[in-house]
């Protein structure tokens, strides 16, 4: 389904506002979350929505975005939602952004490596994020400031690492495939440039690299909602998240992650090489 979301001129969100929607969104991503669970490790009825390659879609995505949509129109009326299985409603320039399973793949295959996203985009930049992974009730949330981990009742705030050189990095990608030739030609010398790459993970690789457990991620042809949930997790946490040219990734595009701006500068001068 295509997704019209665009840029426009920001919404302006007070650190009152910005606090407060966060908390909603932490407690909306965790309850619209569980929806997923009755059909995980399951006979799934699995359905392709690409009519050229393989782009799965289970009864569990779209439940998940339902309860969301519900939440937020319950909640924000007047806040548009964009999201993966149902499209954009526009709003007062407000927009919620969901990726309801990002990683189907993962889910359809009973792996643990999915979860589902959450983004509030103001227009110009995404204001608070979560990542939610109901299974093992890990939960991710961020707001450009700071960035949280929160896991069986307890919160603790988490900081990106401080990976001072490319060879010294961890590496992840959720795969090369759909890289575009050139693309996949730049992400292979930054992956030389690194001590070690990870394939697999879709959302987890990105919340990895804000808890410092990993220090560079990037993946290609990536949508608005496929990363806009993780960005405000990534930048709290003292990480970078940028296009490979080096312009904002609020919108999608083939992305670089660095968990921090030494890391990140290397990795952009890498890619251009």
């Amino acid at each position: 389904m295509a997704i019209e979301l665009g840029y426009s001129d920001p919404v302006a969100v007070s650190e009152k506002e910005r606090a407060e929607l966060l908390a909603f969104a932490e407690a909306a991503i965790v309850t619209a979350g569980k929806e997923a669970l009755p059909y995980f490790r399951t006979s799934l009825e699995i359905e392709n929505k690409s009519g050229t390659g393989f782009d799965p879609v289970t009864h569990a995505d779209r439940a998940v975005e339902a309860k969301l949509r519900e939440a937020i129109k319950a909640n924000y009326p007047e806040h548009g939602i964009c999201g993966e299985e149902y499209g954009l409603e526009a709003g007062n320039g407000l927009t919620w952004v969901i990726d309801p399973i990002d990683g189907t793949r993962a889910f359809m295959s009973g792996m643990l490596h999915w979860g589902c996203l959450l983004g509030l985009f103001n227009g110009e930049e995404v204001v608070v994020g979560v990542m939610y992974q109901p299974y093992v009730d890990e939960l991710f949330s961020g707001d450009c400031s700071q960035a949280w981990f929160t896991h069986a009742g307890e919160r603790q705030q988490i900081q990106s690492s401080d990976c001072a050189d490319l060879d010294d990095a961890v590496i992840g990608t959720t795969g090369v495939d759909w890289f575009p030739d050139t693309e996949r030609v730049q992400f292979e010398k930054l992956r030389e440039a690194t001590k070690m790459l990870r394939y697999g993970g879709d959302c987890y690789i990105y919340a990895m690299v804000a808890m410092g457990a990993m220090d560079l991620a990037s993946d290609a042809t990536l949508k608005a909602y496929d990363i806009q949930g993780l960005i405000p997790i990534i930048r709290g946490a003292g990480g970078v998240v940028t296009r490979y040219d080096g312009g904002d990734a609020s919108l999608g595009g083939t992305v670089v992650c660095a968990a921090n701006e030494n890391l990140h500068k290397q990795a952009l001068a890498k890619l251009a090489s």
